[in-house]
């Protein structure tokens, strides 16, 4: 194996060890590429966003895309955790941004409802619902 191809593997490794560190978090790659830059990787932007897809390729990764304004937002998920199943719904708080992870039976029934009412198939994986987190009500944020 060359140098080269041994320096790739090496950021792949250390990315996709970061990533398991965060497990159930959120990070956008820009949030990545800082905290890898930060430590001793020399690492470009461009290698942290093309790793990201790639883990996403693999199911390593999920990548989330809410709204066109807001940058996506990447979260490791081993195999056989709560988003490789088929309904995982989510809830973006549109004060603080945060992303929280639902699996609900009542979403279940709302699913096939639209199925049978509405002739309309949803994927839960890409469906968000916005509102307001309950850390933020309690502040006062928000509407």
């Amino acid at each position: 194996m060359s140098e080269r191809q041994s320096y790739k593997t090496k950021h792949r490794e250390e990315l996709l060890e970061y990533m398991k560190s965060l497990r159930g978090t959120h990070i956008t790659a820009s949030e990545v590429y800082d905290h890898m830059a930060s430590g001793n990787a020399k690492i470009g932007k461009a290698t942290v966003y093309r790793q990201l897809e790639q883990m996403v390729e693999r199911g390593q990764v999920l990548k989330y895309v809410t709204d066109p304004n807001t940058p996506a937002c990447y979260e490791y998920v081993p195999e056989g955790d709560h988003c490789q199943e088929a309904v995982c719904f989510h809830c973006k708080c549109e004060v603080c941004g945060k992303l929280i992870h639902m699996h609900c039976e009542e979403l279940d029934e709302f699913q096939a409802h639209l199925y049978n009412h509405h002739q309309f198939s949803m994927d839960p994986r890409r469906t968000v619902f916005y509102g307001i987190c309950g850390a933020c009500a309690e502040k006062g944020s928000g509407r």
